[in-house]
């Protein structure tokens, strides 16, 4: 951005489809001095990039005249709005990532957005301008307008009966309840640079119809028309849902510990580095690290994992997971507005702006479709009366119907529907894609490249193994975490875990102190301990071939080890290993039986890389630079392979930007999940299998909706060249499709983990 340039944020109301980014998009970009405008469907949010030269009201009028509603975001007034939603706090207050989200705006409640193509409302151009707030879909302009509109078809219908020589009227007075809402979006649309829009392919139809007096017929269509896109925004509403929903999950409160004492404090306050408790049976109001207490938490609503971990000192929590059986002191990592939810919010709301390759296509191909519908429309109605002898009302009401079966609503929904409900999904079950181009490129992957530490295992070492030489395992164990209590070296770490899992007495040392590059020394109960490499230990005593042999072995297998000398003597072993993941070798298997291949690119070294991936059965490069890495992925390329790179650190970076797709893991640092183009949230390398078996669901999903939009236009186009159908079934083809595309799509929504 240059530095005469500024954004200003809007919070939109009424967007439920890809159409109506477009027009807004289509009529702001036409201001004067109007660098870009960005629009987020699923964030009802426009970003608008200007000179300086632009009011906000001038913004606010051109969005207004196309039926939308609109206010101002990241101000108190969004704040005060969103701060009144069901879901009770403005997660999307914050300016994320330089995009203002709100999902609590958009002026819709979770079911009903009136996508409100034919408006119907009070401010100057006639269309509807909804609240920022929620309500229930029913109270919606839109749902009133279409309620009015069937009311008035009704009473046309009972007066028309009582009294037939004011029927016709009756009938027209009862479409134009709902017809001047539509025709003035149309010509707001027109004013603003696109004339050909459903609205006016719907305004001309029903004009038409009346007179070559079918008032009754047209009245329907309609009414029909306003019920289809209803259902439209009930529906598409159902996604927008899917991911608002994730932000009630974090609690309104927090209770904060500070000088001793505790306080309630909004949950969006709380900065990282406090302490909160959290009591049993409430949900965790951030992400933090659990520093006292040990209790079961439920993961489920953020997870999707069926069974409470036990947390203890050290583990991680999630902001929005529940708190069992026991108290937990924890210490928060991550401020409101970068919380794991948050950043999954942030990340899908972000996709939407974002479209794949095949919407692209589908928005280039429109542009020039509904001009040819107009075009079609006007030959079918104008060339068999003049050439071919036909009948003008009846060839003028068979063209009107061609103009309503070519509605390119349902095509134009088919695949932003599918990306959307796609992308909604993979959110809730951890798998968070940055736009559609990635969700569809996903299903191309042939092989998937893993980095080792902390992506295929767990990224933290653990005791595997204990030899006692004459004394009992329990004992070495003790006598090691006693030494080693207090450090907080990754190997003293495993070490004390492991003694706190078998909860073994660990007896208090005195003058322990490391060696550099020897071990930690120290006095337990009056004995010389010392907890060694094993290159000091042969240093300090003679090791047996026995032992020399159990060392060898340990070493082998890609395992750490240290031998613990009692006054002395040798008495025991701990080997120690960064271990695979639990689901790591399902992971890989379910890659394997998809027919993706699978390689271990590593820095560790050949003998610890090549242990885990004969464990896990997968090809290894091990003592990789992250330059090696990128290289590596690069000749996978050239040799015709599609490549998803899977990392979580900062070495990883290089190769995930090289990748066709980068995949960060869910605990990687900031640099993998910026530099990557999806993430797998929760660390599951199973997951990996699940994203790409997503991209391949929505797409077949998206070849469905185009099947059924463009299927149902060409059996209706026949029927109604052939006279078979009429205007009524010709609205049915263009709403019916819509509302079926939408629904097709939502199915997604359903999808669990596997």
């Amino acid at each position: 951005m240059t530095q005469n340039q500024e954004t200003t944020r809007f919070r939109v109301g009424g967007m439920d489809c890809a159409s109506c980014a477009t027009k807004i998009e289509t009529a702001v970009g036409r201001l004067p001095g109007v660098e870009t405008v960005a629009v987020s469907v699923m964030a009802g949010s426009l970003a608008v990039t200007h000179d300086g030269s632009v009011p906000k009201e001038a913004v606010e009028r051109q969005v207004k005249a196309l039926g939308y509603s609109v206010g101002p975001t990241g101000d108190a007034r969004a704040r005060q709005a969103t701060s009144q939603d069901h879901a009770g706090h403005d997660h999307a207050g914050h300016d994320h990532a330089g995009h203002s989200h709100d999902h609590a705006g958009g002026g819709q409640d979770p079911a009903g957005h009136s996508h409100d193509h034919a408006g119907g409302g009070h401010d100057p151009a006639g269309h509807s301008h909804l609240d920022l707030g929620d309500g229930p879909w029913w109270r919606s302009r839109k749902a009133l307008l279409t309620m009015g509109c069937g009311l008035a078809l009704v009473a046309a219908w009972l007066i028309g009966q009582a009294m037939p020589a004011i029927g016709h009227w009756a009938f027209v007075a009862a479409m134009a309840v709902g017809l001047v809402p539509i025709a003035r979006r149309a010509f707001a649309a027109a004013l603003a640079g696109m004339p050909f829009t459903i609205e006016t392919l719907m305004t001309i139809a029903a004009v038409g119809a009346v007179f070559i007096g079918a008032a009754e017929e047209a009245a329907a269509v309609v009414f029909l028309f306003l019920v289809g896109e209803l259902l439209e925004g009930v529906a598409a509403g159902r996604a927008r849902a899917s991911i608002r929903g994730l932000t009630a999950l974090v609690p309104k409160n927090a209770i904060l510990e500070e000088g001793g004492a505790t306080r309630e404090v909004p949950a969006g306050t709380l900065q990282p580095g406090v302490v909160i408790l959290v009591r049993p049976g409430d949900r965790i109001a951030a992400d933090g690290e659990v520093i006292d207490g040990e209790s079961a938490v439920d993961e489920a609503p953020v997870t999707g994992e069926s069974v409470p971990k036990r947390k203890q000192a050290g583990d991680a929590v999630f902001a929005g997971t529940i708190n069992a059986d026991a108290v937990l002191r924890v210490r928060v990592t991550a401020a409101s507005e970068d919380n794991t939810i948050a950043r999954v919010v942030r990340l899908v709301e972000e996709a939407q702006e974002s479209k794949a390759p095949t919407e692209r296509f589908i928005d280039r191909f429109s542009r020039y479709y509904t001009p040819a519908v107009l075009v079609v429309g006007a030959l079918v109605a104008v060339i068999p009366p003049l050439f071919l002898g036909g009948d003008w009302s009846e060839w003028i009401y068979k063209g009107l119907a061609v103009l309503l079966i070519g509605c390119p609503c349902a095509l134009v929904i088919s695949t932003p529907a599918a990306i959307a409900a796609g992308l909604a999904t993979g959110a809730r079950r951890g798998l968070l894609m940055k736009g559609g181009a990635v969700l569809e490129g996903l299903r191309n992957v042939t092989t998937v490249a893993l980095d080792k530490t902390g992506t295929l295992t767990e990224g933290k070492p653990v005791v595997t193994d204990i030899v006692g030489f004459g004394v009992a395992e329990s004992e070495v164990l003790s006598l090691a975490a006693a030494i080693e209590t207090g450090s907080s070296h990754p190997l003293a770490l495993a070490i004390l875990a492991r003694a706190k899992a078998e909860a073994v007495p660990v007896p208090s040392a005195s003058e322990a102190k490391a060696v550099a590059g020897k071990g930690v020394v120290g006095n337990v109960g009056g004995r010389a301990v010392f907890l060694a490499s094993p290159k000091a230990a042969e240093e300090a005593s003679a090791l047996t071939a026995e032992q020399i042999s159990a060392i060898t072995g340990f070493n082998d297998e890609g395992k750490t080890v240290s031998v613990l000398l009692v006054d002395g003597r040798p008495v025991g072993l701990l080997a120690i290993r960064d271990e695979p993941r639990a689901d790591a070798a399902a992971g890989l298997k379910a890659l394997a039986d998809a027919g993706i291949a699978a390689v271990m690119l590593t820095g560790d070294n050949e003998r610890t890389a090549r242990a885990i991936g004969g464990k896990l059965g997968i090809e290894v490069r091990a003592g990789l630079m992250p330059e090696d890495k990128q290289r590596i992925v690069r000749e996978l390329q050239q040799q015709g392979q599609v490549v998803a790179k899977v990392g979580d650190g900062i070495n990883d970076a290089p190769a995930l930007a090289a990748a066709d797709i980068g995949i960060a893991m869910g605990g990687g640092t900031d640099v993998a999940l910026e530099t990557a183009d999806a993430a797998v949230l929760h660390g599951r390398v199973a997951d990996i299998a699940s994203m790409i078996d997503l991209s391949g669901r929505v797409m077949r999903n998206i070849a469905q909706n185009i099947v059924i939009a463009l299927g149902l236009k060409a059996v209706f186009l026949v029927t109604t060249i052939a006279g078979i159908t009429g205007l009524w079934p010709a609205i049915l083809a263009d709403t019916g499709a819509t509302v079926l595309v939408t629904l097709n799509a939502l199915r997604l929504l359903a999808l669990r983990s596997p």
